[in-house]
């Protein structure tokens, strides 16, 4: 991902924050074969205060990504739109896209079947937390067989990011009045309203003028 020190994001906390709202991630690995990528939930570990990440993947992409042995590349990726330069005003502009992306990389740690069990259970846990009556993975109809087949047939990992690009792309080369023009559209009823993007863009747009 091309970098520009203006849109950089550092801070390690609003990458956690990226990161736990936004777990459907990419994993990409340069193999003999060439590139592959496989697609698959990931979740901050909640034994660290980094940007370490646990997640599985189902066999045999474990094989197919040499998960373990060589570099793998995470990307999270955040709020993101289209912005048209009519909302820029009468001045010359083009069309651009708006978003919020994090790549981690590194070298994968693989995970016990104990430590892989306790991922899956958390990861069902995460986001069945969030239903009225969540199915959580050692409730019934599961039994314990059922879930040991399921364990087998996946590869659970650690990732400590060796290496960590982030790029906030929200019309910071834009002045304040063509910025809240933009989070104004974003946030209407047009075809390219955004209320996820016009919150991310109020947030870091709030950032830069706090004393």
């Amino acid at each position: 991902m091309r970098q520009n020190p203006s849109f950089a994001m550092t801070d390690v906390a609003e990458l956690r924050r990226l990161v736990g709202l936004h777990p459907w991630a990419t994993l990409v690995s340069s193999t003999e074969d060439g590139l592959v990528a496989s697609h698959y939930a990931v979740l901050l570990d909640d034994d660290r205060d980094d940007l370490t990440i646990v997640g599985h993947v189902g066999k045999p992409d474990d094989l197919i990504h040499g998960l373990g042995s060589r570099e793998l590349l995470v990307v999270i990726q955040g709020p993101h739109g289209y912005i048209s330069p009519s909302w820029y005003g009468d001045a010359a502009s083009v069309p651009t896209w708006n978003f919020v992306s994090v790549h981690l990389s590194g070298v994968p740690e693989l995970l016990s079947t104990e430590e892989n069990l306790a991922v899956l259970d958390r990861l069902v846990a995460h986001f069945e937390s969030r239903k009225a009556d969540p199915r959580l993975m050692w409730e019934a109809p599961n039994d314990a067989a059922f879930i040991e087949r399921l364990e087998r047939g996946t590869v659970g990992f650690r990732l400590t990011p060796t290496r960590v690009v982030a790029k906030r792309k929200l019309s910071q080369n834009k002045t304040s009045e063509v910025v809240e023009s933009v989070i104004a559209e974003l946030s209407g009823d047009g075809p390219y309203a955004s209320a996820e993007l016009a919150a991310e863009m109020r947030r870091a747009a709030d950032a830069r003028t706090r004393p």
